[in-house]
């Protein structure tokens, strides 16, 4: 009971941050474009991750047999979901990157049915179509422009990947320190993206960047939304069955909406709420689940 209330609050905790991350994220991104943004805040994160790993004095050591989980953990849900993530924020709005990607839980479902082979009930069926729905009311219906439907797009993918990826990482096998997977999987993604962001760097306007909002933003998508966020969020995840662990993203479209609309003056029109309703009975089906 001990290990599920921890694993409860830590999943809690990562998906609030990430809910901020969004608020964050829309600020950024005007100033450094989101390839690099995503190599930066990695970047720091990694560093963040390495002192914290040095400190604690963990075992690096991953067997052959478990490289290649690591490598699609990286992947998956280290670069193609955050670049995708990060895409979909800039073209969109915080508070529907916040709303669309907590479709994840319900994606949640379909991965763990098919890869941990958990038992699809009817009601995480219906939860599925309900959110697919909302997310087509908010990207299709919605009086957006056409960048803000790319936007959704790009967010969905986001979604669908890190929900792939959450599972995978159900299937790391426990001895291993989150501490540990997390950094090789950030350490997989700045590999792989570096060769596409390191020839746009010297295009950044670095005086730009040292605006307090700017590099400040970069600390807190690097050390906290990253470093911090993934721990928590993989260590919950540990602790937690893969559909009850993702219920929890349901802390993230509420601290994303909330944070938009107070210090971004997002407005809310009544197609993103259709929506919205739609996509939380989704996860709710889920939550009252057994």
């Amino acid at each position: 009971m001990k290990s599920k209330f921890i694993g409860s609050l830590y999943l809690s905790l990562a998906a609030s941050i990430w809910g901020g991350m969004y608020v964050v994220v829309k600020v950024v991104v005007d100033t450094v474009p989101p390839l690099e943004l995503v190599w930066i805040r990695y970047i720091i994160a990694l560093a963040a991750l390495l002192i914290i790993g040095l400190v604690t004095r963990q075992s690096w050591r991953i067997a052959k047999r478990d490289l290649l989980l690591i490598l699609l953990i990286g992947l998956i849900g280290n670069t193609i979901s955050i670049v995708t993530q990060e895409v979909g924020t800039m073209l969109s709005s915080a508070a529907m990157g916040a709303v669309i990607t907590s479709t994840t839980p319900a994606f949640m479902v379909l991965f763990a049915r098919l890869i941990l082979k958990e038992k699809i009930t009817k009601k995480k069926a219906f939860s599925i179509l309900l959110a697919t729905a909302g997310v087509y009311i908010i990207v299709g219906k919605a009086h957006f422009g056409e960048d803000f439907q790319l936007g959704g797009i790009s967010l969905l993918v986001a979604a669908l990947t890190w929900s792939l990826m959450s599972i995978l990482v159900k299937r790391v096998p426990g001895h291993y320190s989150q501490i540990v997977v997390t950094t090789y999987a950030v350490l997989v993604a700045v590999i792989l993206l570096t060769p596409f962001a390191w020839n746009r760097l010297p295009a950044l306007d670095f005086e730009a960047m040292m605006h307090p909002s700017i590099w400040g933003g970069l600390l807190y998508l690097g050390v906290i939304s990253t470093a911090c966020g993934f721990l928590l969020w993989n260590r919950g995840l540990q602790m937690l069955n893969a559909t009850s662990g993702g219920l929890f993203f349901f802390f993230q479209p509420v601290v994303g909406t909330f944070l938009g609309w107070v210090l971004l003056g997002e407005s809310i029109g009544l197609p993103f709420w259709g929506g919205t309703i739609l996509i939380f009975a989704g996860v709710l089906l889920v939550i009252r689940e057994e």
